[in-house]
């Protein structure tokens, strides 16, 4: 995903949000690159276990004791 990101932006077409809010003609491709990094991210906590964790960490502020 990080290194077609053209490949998307030709399948799946141009994201307005992003385009506005992430640059001029480039933030669609920008916000695909960050998906990705995202994706590898959660990936990673999920083959090594530390998803649980990760989520209880961020959450835990939410949750009553």
């Amino acid at each position: 995903m990080i290194m077609r990101s053209e490949w998307f932006l030709s399948f799946f077409g141009r994201i307005d949000w992003a385009e506005i809010h992430l640059g001029t003609e480039g933030g669609t491709r920008v916000f695909y690159k960050i998906l990705g990094l995202f994706t590898i991210f959660i990936s990673l906590l999920v083959i090594t276990g530390m998803i649980e964790g990760f989520v209880l960490a961020i959450f835990s502020p939410l949750i009553r004791k």
